[in-house]
C-alpha cells in the first residue's frame, strides 16, 4: 500500500497576522495528475502566498495544499495578448516575462506577490474597476482538479456553472491547475500620473467625477481627523517613454522585526498624514512613474506588514452603491474617530458597471474603501461590528478576502447566490471562513 504523502504541522498566518495557529501543509507538484487521498475527515484548501488578510486562506483542522511550485508558463499568444500558466505562477513573475513584450496584466491588485490562482480565487480587483472590471473578467478558461480526481476544463461556455462558481470562489470548488486569460497592450513601462489634492469627502467626490480620461484612479485619505483631506491620483500608460527600463528584483528596504507599539499611537500617524499632505502643496502635481512605483509602492518595502506590531492589523473594506457609498464612509470613518481607534490608512477606488464574473465576487457598481486599523483585539471588533450594521443599512457587502470575523448573517446577506454557489462546492475542500459563514449548511 502506497505511503501518504506527508502533512507538515507548521504556523500559518494570513498576511495581516492575524488570526494564526497551527496548520497542517502538504505541498503541490507540478507533476502530480491527481490529489492525494484525503485521511478521513479532512478537508482540503489551495494556498499560495498567504497574502489574503482572512481566514478565507486558512483551513484549521484540515490540511493547505501549498502551489508555489506550480509556477509553469504553459502558452503564450503574442499577437492576440492570451496567456496560460499554472495557479502557482505569481503576478510578478508574470510581469518580469511580459513587460519587455510590451503586455500588461489585464487588472491588478496593489501588490504583484499573489499568485494566479489567489487572483481568480479572490477575483480580484484594482485601480481600473471603473474601466476593466475584476481579474475573473479576464479569465477565458481554467482546469480545476477535483477531489475525485477528475480534471475539469472550465470556460463561460463549458460547465459554465462551475466556471463561475471558481471565479471569486475562495478556493473551494477544487484545486485550479492552469488558468488562461486576456492581457493588455502596455506602450511603455511609464504612466504619467496626476495627483490631486482634495480638502474633504465632498471635494474628493467632485474630483473623482473627473476622471474619464483616466484608466488607473485611486484614493488616499487621512483617516484620523475630519473633513478626511486627501490625495487623489490617476494615470495612463505614457504612449512614448523611455525604453530603458529594468524591474527591481529586491525591496528597497526591509522591516527585520515587528515595531515597537509607541509607533501606532493615533498622533504620529496623524503627524505623518499631515506631513504627506505637506509634501505636495500645489492642488495638482504631475509626472511620470515606472509601473512599480505606481502600482506596487508597499512592494519596495519587505515585511512592510510588521510595522503594525506583534498583534498586526486588521482592514475593513466594503463596497457599497453610489447613492449610498459616501455617507457611509462618512458615518465609517466619524465613527471610528470617537471610538478613539482612528482609521490609519485609508485607500478609496471607484467600481464600475461592469458584471462580476463570479457567484461570490466582491465589487458591485458604487465605491470600495479599504480601511486599516492596528488590531487591539475586542475594542477593534467590537468597533467593526458597529461598521457591519452601516453597512447592511447601505445594501454594502464585504470582502471576505479581507475580513476574519464576518459575522455569518452579514455574508449570506451580501452574497445571496451563496446557496447556488454552494452546489459546486467540492465536498473535500473547506476553510476557516466557510465554515464560520455556512457550517455544514448543504
Amino acid at each position: 500500500m502506497p505511503t501518504p504523502p506527508l502533512r507538515q504541522t507548521e504556523i500559518v498566518r494570513p498576511w495581516n497576522g492575524w488570526p494564526a495557529g497551527p496548520q497542517k501543509t502538504l505541498r503541490v507538484w507540478r507533476s502530480a495528475d491527481s490529489l492525494p487521498q484525503p485521511l478521513p475527515g479532512e478537508t482540503f484548501l489551495p494556498f499560495g502566498l498567504g497574502r489574503s488578510l482572512s481566514d478565507v486562506c486558512l483551513n484549521p483542522d484540515g490540511t493547505l495544499l501549498r502551489t508555489p511550485a506550480m509556477d509553469r508558463l504553459l502558452a503564450f499568444d503574442e499577437t492576440h495578448g492570451v496567456i496560460r500558466c499554472e495557479a502557482g505562477v505569481t503576478l510578478r513573475q508574470l510581469l518580469e516575462f511580459l513587460t519587455p513584450r510590451g503586455w500588461f496584466l489585464p487588472t491588478t491588485p496593489g501588490t504583484s506577490q499573489v499568485t494566479v490562482g489567489g487572483a481568480i480565487a479572490n477575483d480580484v480587483h484594482g485601480k481600473d474597476h471603473h474601466r476593466n472590471g475584476s481579474f475573473g473578467c479576464h479569465v477565458t478558461r481554467l482546469e480545476l482538479l477535483r477531489s475525485d480526481g477528475r480534471r475539469i476544463e472550465c470556460s463561460p461556455d463549458t460547465q459554465g456553472g462551475l466556471f463561475l462558481a471558481t471565479i471569486g470562489g475562495l478556493g473551494l470548488t477544487g484545486l485550479i491547475t492552469w488558468a488562461e486569460f486576456r492581457l493588455k497592450r502596455m506602450p511603455s513601462p511609464w504612466l504619467n500620473v496626476e495627483s490631486v489634492r482634495f480638502g474633504s469627502l465632498e471635494e474628493w467626490r467632485r474630483v473623482a467625477q473627473e476622471d474619464g480620461a483616466w484608466e488607473y484612479t485611486v484614493a488616499w485619505l487621512d483617516g484620523t481627523r475630519a473633513p478626511f483631506p486627501g490625495l487623489h491620483i490617476r494615470g495612463n500608460f505614457a504612449a512614448s517613454a523611455p525604453a530603458s527600463y529594468r524591474m527591481r528584483r529586491d525591496a528597497a528596504l526591509t522591516v527585520p522585526c515587528d515595531a515597537p507599539g509607541w509607533l501606532l499611537q493615533p498622533w504620529l500617524i496623524g503627524a505623518f498624514n499631515r506631513l504627506k499632505l505637506l509634501g505636495q502643496p500645489a492642488a495638482v502635481k504631475k509626472g511620470r512613474q515606472d509601473f512599480q512605483s505606481f502600482f506596487y509602492p508597499l512592494d519596495q518595502i519587505g515585511n512592510w506588514s510588521r510595522l503594525y506590531g506583534r498583534r498586526g492589523y486588521l482592514q475593513y473594506q466594503f463596497a457599497a452603491p453610489h447613492e449610498h457609498a459616501m455617507g457611509l464612509l462618512q458615518r465609517v470613518l466619524e465613527t471610528a474617530i470617537a471610538s478613539r481607534q482612528p482609521a490609519y490608512l485609508v485607500v478609496l477606488k471607484t467600481l464600475g458597471s461592469a458584471a462580476s464574473a463570479g457567484l461570490l465576487s466582491f465589487p458591485m457598481p458604487g465605491l470600495t474603501a479599504a480601511i486599516d486599523f492596528p488590531n487591539l483585539g475586542k475594542p477593534t471588533l467590537e468597533l467593526f461590528g458597529r461598521f457591519d450594521e452601516m453597512v447592511r443599512d447601505a445594501k454594502g457587502r464585504l470582502y471576505p478576502a479581507k475580513d476574519p470575523r464576518m459575522p455569518a448573517a452579514m455574508f449570506r446577506d451580501g452574497y445571496p447566490e451563496w446557496r447556488e454557489f454552494s452546489r459546486h462546492v467540492d465536498p473535500a475542500f473547506s476553510s476557516g471562513f466557510w465554515r464560520r459563514v455556512v457550517g455544514n449548511t448543504p
